[in-house]
């Protein structure tokens, strides 16, 4: 065996090679490009959130007012057609077949306005994790954020709500909310409509189609806060809101 291929062998078991020149050397820190650098991706990606929450945001009010202008729309047109017909003979059925085309889009546009909340909970919660990052990067701009710097889901909260925290009202006030109601009433008279052209009493439309949109609205709140739940359960956040921080910034 040669001298250079005995120089290469290993060592023996259980005897560690003295330390590199490099393993004595302590990590260097980033370089000033280097944090340029990543703050520039976190903004490019900050402004790629910020223009797809607004998309989503137009898009939806748009199919909101869509929707309430064929409300707005149908009804007038069954009152023009009731006057036209006496309410009798062919109205029941024009009647129904406007209120069943009103219930359909309906649905589809309360599916749709549940889905963009859900969208932009999670944009949400991306920007804030974003937030988290730029403070990894300089821990002096965190006292300036009103917004959470957290992207669990007490830092969603505090986002969404900067002084104070706000619970019920954010359901009451949301175009979430506004769908339901109108919704289940249109789906309500397209019962007790239908109930009425088949010779019901007056007395089971009523209650029928009082039953019938109050299970709609049940429904879809139940769904909301199932895909709610779920949403949280299946993400990890980054950073977590320490216990008895504040609910609002100062």
């Amino acid at each position: 065996m040669s001298e250079r291929s005995a120089s290469q062998s290993p060592p023996p078991e259980g005897e560690r090679l003295p330390a590199s020149e490099d393993e004595h050397t302590a990590p260097a820190m980033e370089s000033d490009a280097a944090l340029a650098r990543r703050a520039q991706i976190l903004a490019t990606e900050h402004w790629g959130l910020l223009a797809a929450r607004s998309t989503a945001q137009s898009e939806v009010l748009t199919r909101i007012t869509i929707f309430l202008t064929l409300v707005s729309a149908g009804l007038v047109t069954i009152g023009l057609l009731g006057q036209a017909s006496g309410f009798s003979g062919w109205f029941g059925g024009a009647s129904i077949a406007i209120l069943a085309f009103l219930s359909l889009i309906g649905f589809m546009t309360q599916v749709r306005v549940m889905n963009v909340s859900e969208e932009d909970m999670m944009y949400v919660v991306a920007m804030n994790r974003l937030r988290g990052a730029y403070v990894d990067l300089d821990p002096h701009v965190e006292e300036i954020f009103l917004a959470s710097t957290y992207d669990d889901q007490a830092g969603m909260k505090l986002t969404y709500s900067f002084l104070r925290r706000r619970s019920v009202s954010i359901l009451l006030g949301s175009s979430v909310m506004l769908l339901i109601v109108v919704d289940s009433c249109v789906t309500g008279l397209l019962v007790g409509s239908a109930i009425v052209a088949g010779g019901g009493t007056f007395e089971w439309a009523v209650g029928l189609g009082i039953g019938v949109g109050a299970a709609l609205a049940a429904g879809f709140m139940t769904f909301g806060g199932v895909g709610f739940r779920s949403a949280w359960k299946h993400y990890v956040p980054r950073r977590r809101t320490p216990a008895g921080a504040p609910g609002s910034r100062r």
